[in-house]
């Protein structure tokens, strides 16, 4: 067989088994925040008393996304992404440290190449759809 060629995961296996699971998808969505942490661009939208609890959203939100539980929904009724995010100035150059810290821990896992892609091409898609603003930043 050569490269590219045949399944990425068993038959009836959802995304979200195939990379892991609940361990990879927290591990990833850790990281991406340790790297919000340290930037002066992101870490202004999220208030410190709450930095747990939007780490939590996040890693339910892309396990539900996947094929995991359906905890997200069940604690948070539909996602409705952009109307979560409109309070926040999320201009095209904080899109661009986001999609950079979510691309930095996707890869930090080492997943399969084909998963890599699949999941940063969503998690970039998303990232642009969020953009409300062209203001500059202030930082």
């Amino acid at each position: 067989m050569s490269v590219g060629q045949g399944p990425t995961h068993a038959e009836n296996e959802s995304f979200y088994d195939a990379v892991g699971g609940h361990e990879t998808f927290a591990a990833i969505v850790r990281d991406f925040y340790e790297g919000v942490r340290s930037d002066s661009v992101l870490r202004p939208m999220y208030p410190e008393h709450d930095f747990e609890g939007a780490i939590e959203r996040l890693t339910l939100f892309l396990e539900q996304y996947w094929g995991g539980p359906t905890t997200y929904s069940e604690t948070r009724g539909h996602p409705r992404l952009r109307m979560r995010h409109q309070p926040y100035r999320i201009n095209p150059e904080a899109r661009d440290r986001w999609i950079e810290h979510m691309r930095h821990a996707v890869a930090k896992r080492n997943l399969a190449p084909l998963h890599a892609v699949t999941l940063m091409d969503y998690l970039e898609r998303a990232a642009y759809s969020m953009v409300n603003t062209f203001e500059e930043s202030e930082h």
